[in-house]
């Protein structure tokens, strides 16, 4: 007899033991005859794990520990094995639930429609679709039944809803975007649950929600979630960020605090506040420290749950979610309300909100495009998140993000830098450090063609990177069509930091767009510029002369971050100030319309102050015949005392200088240094 032949036979004789061996076994004195005392031990737990877990409602993250004690002295029970699961289905580590429910299926064959509907979700979960969809398949719905005394609800349409999201996670993983996913490390994240971080534009703090030990209250949740809610803050030190610290009094309190929003210049942060029930309230960044969060009103914040918000860029609008009743497409939803007006919030409509939970809206510092999560849509699985864009006044079809961003389980509270190159979120994935960690995206260019090396990093993490094809390197990124403008606003003699306001003026139409101010320590500002507009930007403040800058974005420029310091001068005879908000046509002297916000402002300067005296100077470079530039600065410095004297202004306040060419600020080496000089400013003459 062969080798082969006695394998075999081997094997049929062993293969029915196997089999024999592989059913449930029971807590009976039967099968542990010789371990009474550890049988009555596992039976007791088994007992004090369904106190809980036949609680109404079930209290799973008690239930476990009980009935993991019970599986280590019996592994081979199916229906310990399935409550297990169950319970690791109800936590934070969810795929922690497949082993236990495979094994629960392999011990009874005979498992019930409940046990591979369960067995279904822990397979969705872990992203293995195919054996999910056959799982659900075999499930059935469950409608007005109890289970252990607590209501469950499955119905046809829940099911089928599962098995689209499977195939939806089909397609999605089918066609991965690039991007590096890359762990925070342990500088933000912990061994609890952290989330819902909340970045500056400019990407220089970010704001996160920890349940870690150190809580302010110190409190633990009674359901197992850890510790109470903490609002955590680091900065970026240019290759990381540094420990997250708590944020402490007046923002975190006893009770639940959580990061909702940041507004792009990280001077004004929306906090959840379990106080009320749940609502979101406003703290303001006096200098380095946080004022104590303020209800933002009855508009807001209602008898229902307010759970996340975002500012739009210019601040005057508010995107929230709620679970209000009023109005509502289904079981939470997105709204709009304009902050300074009296009217009511306005539901975002069926484009953005389903019939079921949006949540974590985020309103990119473009001022368009909205980044938030969703169970509707194409999602694969609990919340997804969706990108949708605000053009020719409706929202765009919401665009699922994509694997691996988006994971079989909840993906919520996306946020991103104003280069768009990066985003930031929470997810519960393996190699993790805790239940949820923070997660940072490097989105990559169109895909290349691999090369010939062996292996590159495409799903990042610290812990654990996952191994693919090398890619050749990353080619350029479209980046995000807003400008960042930050600085330091100082007193020009004392070089002292100043708190001054900043406007943000449409020079087309006159009209002030946004307001902010400068930090009242540090002087520091930033202003997000959406492309499309040409801005006037006025910095002022009592005692002193304002300042002006401009930005013309034509719609479509690409992101840019410009660092502009502004010192701020005194009324002082023989100062100089340049307005920068006046515009000519190339080689004439008559205003143009967006030149008026500027006039009017300095118009304003002149009422205020009697007894002031300027003289307007217009400049050139050196392009072009001498003689005619210095014709044309004349010109022009008489356009502006022209327009002055005609809105009240007495001429003997006024005189117009020409100085042609004969002034330059910088040299005339380039087309940059060309527009510096051509200028109009005027000087204190007398005051």
């Amino acid at each position: 007899m062969s080798f082969y032949t006695r394998l075999f036979l081997l094997l049929l004789l062993v293969t029915p033991a196997f089999q024999a061996t592989a059913q449930s076994v029971a807590f009976t004195k039967d099968h542990f005859s010789d371990n009474r005392e550890g049988l009555r031990e596992a039976v007791r737990a088994l007992k004090d794990g369904d106190n809980e877990y036949t609680a109404d409602p079930p209290r799973y993250a008690q239930a476990l520990p009980h009935y993991l004690a019970a599986q280590q002295f019996n592994p081979n029970n199916a229906g310990l094995n399935v409550k297990i699961g169950d319970c690791y289905l109800h936590s934070a580590t969810k795929t922690a639930a497949l082993p236990y429910l495979q094994k629960a299926a392999k011990l009874d064959v005979t498992a019930d429609a409940r046990t591979h509907y369960l067995l279904g979700r822990a397979l969705h979960l872990s992203a293995k679709w195919r054996e999910a969809i056959a799982e659900y398949q075999q499930a059935q719905p469950v409608g007005g039944n109890t289970r252990n005394g607590s209501s469950e609800t499955l119905t046809a349409n829940d099911l089928q809803r599962y098995i689209q999201q499977c195939r939806n996670g089909q397609q999605l993983m089918a066609r991965p975007v690039r991007v590096f996913v890359d762990n925070a490390g342990p500088e933000l994240n912990s061994a609890d649950s952290d989330y819902g971080p909340v970045v500056s534009a400019d990407e220089s703090t970010i704001l996160i929600t920890s349940r870690r030990a150190g809580s302010t209250g110190g409190k633990k949740d009674a359901e197992g979630n850890g510790y109470f809610e903490d609002i955590y803050q680091s900065t970026w030190k240019g290759k990381a960020w540094s420990r997250a610290t708590n944020l402490g009094a007046p923002v975190n309190t006893d009770d639940h605090n959580a990061t909702v929003g940041l507004a792009p210049d990280g001077q004004r942060m929306l906090v959840y506040s379990g106080s009320n029930g749940g609502d979101i309230l406003e703290a303001n960044l006096g200098g380095s420290a946080w004022s104590k969060p303020k209800q933002l009103g009855s508009r807001i914040n209602t008898k229902y749950h307010e759970t996340s918000a975002t500012y739009s860029p210019d601040g005057r609008f508010l995107y929230f979610v709620s679970d209000r009743e009023e109005g509502s497409l289904g079981r939470s939803d997105i709204y709009k309300v304009e902050l300074e007006s009296r009217n009511p919030p306005v539901n975002l409509g069926s484009a953005i909100n389903t019939a079921y939970g949006e949540e974590g809206v985020f309103m990119a510092p473009d001022g368009k495009t909205m980044f938030f999560s969703s169970e509707g849509h194409n999602t694969m699985g609990g919340y997804d998140i969706f990108k949708s864009v605000f053009e020719n006044g409706k929202w765009s079809t919401p665009e699922n993000l994509g694997w691996p961003i988006n994971t079989p389980d909840d993906d919520v509270f996306f946020v991103t830098s104003a280069s768009g190159r990066h985003g930031y979120y929470s997810s519960d994935r393996p190699g993790g450090l805790g239940a949820k960690d923070i997660y940072r995206i490097t989105f990559l260019g169109p895909e290349k063609q691999p090369l010939l090396s062996e292996e590159d990093q495409l799903l990042a993490s610290r812990l654990a990177p996952v191994k693919q094809a090398v890619l050749e390197p990353a080619v350029a990124v479209a980046t995000a069509q807003v400008t960042i403008l930050k600085g330091t606003v100082t007193d020009d003699a004392t070089k002292q930091p100043v708190e001054a306001a900043i406007d943000l003026i449409d020079n087309k139409s006159g009209l002030t767009i946004a307001s902010f101010r400068s930090n009242s320590t540090s002087g520091r500002f930033l202003v997000s510029l959406p492309s499309g507009t040409n801005y006037g930007i006025v910095v002022r403040q009592d005692g002193y002369l304002f300042h002006s800058e401009n930005f013309d974005l034509p719609a479509g420029a690409a992101y840019a971050e410009v660092v502009k310091d502004v010192p701020l001068k005194r009324l002082e005879v023989g100062t100089t100030i340049v307005l920068r908000n006046i515009f000519f046509d190339t080689g004439k002297a008559d205003l143009r319309p967006e030149s008026t916000a500027e006039l009017e402002r300095l118009q304003k300067l002149l009422t205020e102050t009697p007894a002031l005296k300027l003289e307007m100077a217009g400049h050139t470079d050196d392009v072009g015949d001498a003689t005619k530039n210095q014709d044309l600065s004349q010109r022009r410095a008489q356009a502006v005392v022209t327009y002055l004297t005609q809105h009240g202004i007495a001429p003997a306040r006024l005189t117009a200088a020409g100085y042609g060419e004969t002034r330059p600020v910088v040299p005339n080496t380039n087309k940059a240094s060309r527009q510096l000089n051509r200028r109009t400013e005027f000087k204190v003459t007398a005051k």
